[in-house]
C-alpha cells in the first residue's frame, strides 16, 4: 500500500492531465469569484455577474458576507475540538480558506474539498497548501452525487468518519433544484457522519429582501445556471437530526458577527446557520 499512489492527497501526486474548461459557459464558482473581486472567471461569468449587479447591486455585499460566514463557521467548529472538515462546493481559492482558518484553530485538522470545476482543481492544486501537521485533500466531484464523494478514496484516505466530521456546504445548495432532491442529497451525507458532527449551511433567501432577491434570481437565472431561494422554513429542513447552535437560523452577517460597527445589516440576502449532529 506504501506504493500506491492513488491514496496520497493530491500535493504528494503527479499532476494531472491538463482539464478542459468551457469557458463560453458560466460557473457559479467563477461567477462567484467575480463578485469577490478575483481574476479567474471569464466573459460568460462576468456578464451573468454584472447582469445579476445590476438588477441587485447588494448582491457583492452578499457574497462578501457568504464568505464571510464560511471563515466564522469554520473556525466555531475548529474550537469545538473537530479536526476534520468536508467542504463541498468550495469554489476558487481566495482569503480565509477552510484549511487556513480550521488549521489556524487545529494545525493537525484534515480538510477535504470538493468542487465541480476544473478551474477550481487546477487552482487548489497550486494553492491549497496546509499546515505540516495537518492535510488538506482536493478532489473533482458534484454535490449531487454524495456516493462519489462519501466513497472517493481520497476522501477515505483523509478523513475518519468514525470520529465527528464538520460538513460544510457554502452558497451551494441554492443551486440544487428541487426536482433533484437537495433535502435527500444532505441527508445522505449527514447519515455518513457520527454523533457529534457539524454541519454548517448558508443559503440565499428572499424572507428579508423579497424584490431584491427576486430580481437577483431574475438576472442569474438567464442561462443553463439556475438558483432558488429558499424560505428558512425551507432551510432548516437541511438540518434534520441536528440542534442549531446558537444564534440558529439567522442571516448570514449575523451569525457570530464580527465587531464591525461599519456593517450595513439592511441588505440581507441568505441566512446562515450551524448545526449539531444528535
Amino acid at each position: 500500500m506504501a506504493n500506491d499512489k492513488s491514496f496520497l492527497p493530491w500535493s504528494e501526486t503527479p499532476e494531472p492531465t491538463p482539464l478542459k474548461i468551457d469557458t463560453s459557459v458560466p460557473h457559479p464558482a467563477r461567477v462567484y469569484d467575480y463578485w469577490l473581486g478575483g481574476k479567474d472567471n471569464f466573459e460568460a461569468d462576468r456578464k451573468v455577474a454584472e447582469a445579476t449587479r445590476a438588477a441587485s447591486p447588494g448582491v457583492v455585499q452578499g457574497a462578501k458576507d457568504n464568505r464571510a460566514f464560511l471563515g466564522r463557521a469554520v473556525r466555531f467548529i475548529a474550537e469545538q475540538g473537530i479536526r476534520q472538515f468536508l467542504d463541498i462546493g468550495t469554489g476558487i481559492p481566495t482569503q480565509g480558506n477552510t484549511h487556513e482558518v480550521a488549521q489556524g484553530v487545529i494545525p493537525e485538522a484534515k480538510i477535504v474539498y470538493v468542487d465541480n470545476d476544473p478551474i477550481v482543481m487546477n487552482h487548489a492544486r497550486a494553492l491549497l497548501r496546509g499546515t505540516p501537521e495537518g492535510k488538506t485533500t482536493y478532489i473533482e466531484a458534484d454535490l449531487r452525487d454524495p456516493e462519489s464523494i462519501l466513497r472517493h478514496p481520497d476522501v477515505l484516505a483523509t478523513l475518519d468518519f468514525d470520529e465527528p466530521i464538520a460538513i460544510v456546504i457554502v452558497g451551494t445548495l441554492m443551486f440544487i433544484q428541487d426536482d433533484e432532491d437537495p433535502f435527500g442529497i444532505v441527508k445522505r451525507y449527514a447519515d455518513a457522519v457520527t454523533a457529534g458532527s457539524y454541519l454548517a449551511i448558508s443559503h440565499v433567501t428572499a424572507d428579508f429582501e423579497p424584490e431584491a432577491v427576486g430580481a437577483s434570481a431574475k438576472a442569474y437565472n438567464t442561462g443553463p445556471t439556475f438558483f432558488t431561494p429558499r424560505t428558512g422554513a425551507e432551510i432548516t429542513r437541511f438540518f434534520d437530526g441536528f440542534e442549531l447552535v446558537e444564534p440558529g437560523m439567522v442571516a448570514v452577517f449575523d451569525w457570530h458577527p464580527d465587531d464591525d460597527p461599519f456593517r450595513d445589516t439592511r441588505l440581507a440576502g441568505a441566512y446562515g446557520a450551524v448545526g449539531r449532529k444528535l
